[in-house]
């Protein structure tokens, strides 16, 4: 795979999007607890609520957070086949900061509304 422009410019701002993006936070911190198969792993980021993750994003985010070296697809030879995903030492890092960030944000939701009617009062106001 060749390596774009912006990947050679800013190397940390692309992982740092893969790790922060959508689905990758969720599929990050979903693999920490287990290895996932492909179907498992689609439930469990639905789970969340909101709109599920399709089969092309999900595939998508896991081959950019595999390349990154964050993620391990090990696929068995096996009929069926079967595939499961689990996290690398690189990527368990990775997940424990963004289930940390996650957790801080959960925690701290009240004070974040509260900023934003402060915010949005005073806005209304001026």
């Amino acid at each position: 795979m060749a390596v774009s422009d912006n990947e050679a410019l800013c190397p940390y701002r692309l992982v740092l999007e893969h790790v922060t993006s959508r689905w990758g936070v969720l599929v990050l911190i979903e693999l920490l607890d287990r290895p996932y198969r492909f179907s498992e792993l689609r439930r469990a980021i639905g789970a969340y609520g909101g709109r599920g993750v399709s089969e092309k994003m999900l595939t998508q985010t896991l081959q950019t957070l595999e390349r990154d070296g964050l993620v391990h697809r090990d696929a068995k030879p096996v009929i069926p086949p079967r595939v499961d995903y689990s996290l690398t030492g690189l990527g368990r890092e990775a997940a424990e900061q963004v289930r940390a960030l996650s957790q801080w944000t959960h925690d701290r939701m009240d004070d974040v509304e509260k900023a934003r009617r402060t915010y949005d009062e005073a806005r209304a106001a001026s």
